[in-house]
């Protein structure tokens, strides 16, 4: 693994708006292409966004994932929190990263659940990904505005109205 060079102010920015969006959301949709190029989806979760906006993962290295990586590291990571109506998905290429060091600091509890060997486990590794682009989906009214601007527009023939968010953030 390179050391990441230093981010620009700009990219400090695009950083922090992009963890600002992501929050408290941990758990993730991971897209990456398979060997025949089909989009193949799964499950991660984020263990952290560090100050370039990489998002780390950890996985095996005997998994698909680890092998579509290699092969197209073009990859799409969804998040959403439907409670509070906000949606964001990045864009951007996923590097393989075999460190130990950085396996032991971001090791947790919960990583212990998913591999019991830990942290010098050979098959642990982690997934780093460098966005390009995120764009969001982020509703500013409570849930009980939605549900109700839903059931009025689906009652009336007319589309929710509903103050909402939408935007991009170039990495």
């Amino acid at each position: 693994m390179t050391a990441p060079t230093t981010p620009s102010m700009n990219d400090q920015a695009h950083a922090a708006a992009l963890q600002d969006k992501i929050g408290a959301m941990r758990f993730a949709m991971f897209t990456t292409r398979d060997a025949h190029g089909h989009l193949v989806s799964q499950p991660m979760t984020r263990q952290e966004v560090d100050n370039d906006g990489g998002l780390w993962f950890y996985t095996r290295t005997t998994t698909e994932l680890w092998d579509n990586i290699a092969h197209q590291p073009e990859v799409n990571v969804s998040f959403a929190d439907n409670d509070n109506s906000t949606y964001v998905s990045v864009s951007g290429a996923a590097e393989r990263v075999v460190d130990r060091a950085r396996i032991r600091e971001l090791w947790n509890p919960m990583v212990q659940a998913w591999f019991p060997a830990g942290p010098e486990d050979e098959h642990v590794v982690l997934v780093r990904v460098m966005p390009h682009a995120a764009e969001y989906w982020d509703s500013n009214d409570s849930k009980m505005v939605r549900l109700f601007a839903m059931a009025k527009a689906a009652v009336t023939g007319s589309t929710p109205d509903v103050d909402a968010e939408h935007g991009n953030i170039r990495m």
